[in-house]
């Protein structure tokens, strides 16, 4: 699936760019493959257009911020919030600025510190996450970079209890537990919940952050999945510590994602400095990266196009709910590999298997 030539993914928000970034000036960023330059308007809110002026098509973000205003640095056309040309330096002060004069305007939320956009009518609004907004919690940005893949490929990996023994070898992965103890899935409105336990290492660093002195662990996990792109990944460990992974990837183009990933506990920086936990959660995100760089970033909504075992069947229903958003809107997947064929073919329907609500308890 080619995220940039479906249409209904522009109805949703997404995080875009660090809130405290704006104050640097004018910035730019590619959503969808649609060209935006962000900053602060006359009230210190957060403004988005197309990074395009209507003139001469000049790159606003090369220009700079006027009372709130962006201009252009080619001719110094001035455009509000709205995308409404406001100012042309080279008409007269009694002429009147045609209307066909603007750009695309975008919406803007500020949340979790960042600024989100959503292209066109959002379908849902910004993922809430009930425990950012807690006092026994706190939240901790962590990661916000390109990485060259689909957001899908992240989805699915992060729900994927039968990776971590082979990718994160220097991190959390045990040998002795190659498929988790326990896995049970289930459908919401706008995503899926998977509940897990899996048992893992825990290292050095790992054992201070978590003022636990085993070698060995479980983790009990809590995920959600947020359609299209956000996942909620609560880790809570037996000592009664919450460790809440939230990662959203930001469709830039096909082949790229932005990463944007912050973190929730219910400890305090005298328990654990923050720097810490962002310096295990790095280690993991890039043992990550280097295998989901290497995969094709045209992920095939088709269950038939891969083959698959028990544990993926998180990511054949995130797959299989993406499909029937598209049909909702009366679209049609668009792939560069999708291979033509039958539906109905033997391999199509054993699929069934792994796309059922249920719960599945694996002996140890």
């Amino acid at each position: 699936m080619l995220v940039t030539q479906q249409p209904v993914f522009r109805r949703f928000w997404y995080p875009v760019i660090p809130l405290q970034k704006l104050s640097e000036g004018p910035q730019p960023f590619e959503l969808l493959g649609e060209p935006l330059v962000l900053w602060l308007d006359g009230e210190g809110k957060a403004a988005a257009v197309r990074d395009r002026c209507c003139h001469r098509t000049a790159k606003l973000s090369l220009g700079k911020v006027d009372n709130g205003r962006i201009c252009c640095p080619y001719h110094g056309w001035e455009f509000s919030a709205k995308g409404e040309c406001v100012k042309v330096p080279q008409l007269q002060p009694d002429c009147t600025i045609p209307a066909n004069y603007r750009v695309n305007a975008y919406r803007c939320k500020e949340r979790y510190g960042y600024v989100w956009v959503c292209l066109e009518d959002p379908l849902i609004d910004i993922p809430e996450i009930e425990e950012a907004d807690d006092l026994d919690y706190r939240l901790i940005q962590e990661f916000y970079e390109p990485w060259q893949c689909a957001g899908l490929r992240v989805m699915e990996n992060e729900l994927d209890l039968a990776h971590p023994t082979l990718v994160h070898t220097e991190t959390f992965g045990s040998e002795d537990h190659l498929i988790p103890d326990e896995l049970e899935i289930s459908e919401t409105d706008w995503g899926i919940r998977v509940f897990g336990k899996l048992g893992v290492v825990n290292p050095e660093l790992q054992q201070k952050n978590l003022k636990m002195s085993e070698g060995v662990t479980f983790r009990t996990l809590s995920m959600d999945w947020l359609m299209p792109f956000t996942i909620k990944l609560k880790i809570t460990y037996p000592n009664g510590l919450e460790h809440i992974v939230v990662n959203t990837m930001t469709p830039v183009s096909d082949r790229t994602s932005q990463m944007v990933q912050f973190c929730v506990r219910n400890d305090t920086e005298a328990d654990t400095p923050a720097a810490d936990v962002i310096a295990f959660d790095r280690a993991v995100t890039l043992e990550d990266k280097r295998i989901l760089e290497s995969t094709d970033y045209d992920v095939p909504l088709m269950p038939s196009q891969e083959e698959h075992m028990f544990t993926d069947r998180p990511g054949i229903m995130i797959r299989k709910k993406v499909a029937a958003l598209l049909k909702q809107h009366h679209e049609v997947e668009q792939s560069r590999t999708l291979r033509k064929g039958s539906f109905n073919t033997p391999s199509e329907l054993s699929i069934s298997q792994y796309t059922s609500a249920s719960v599945v308890k694996v002996a140890t």
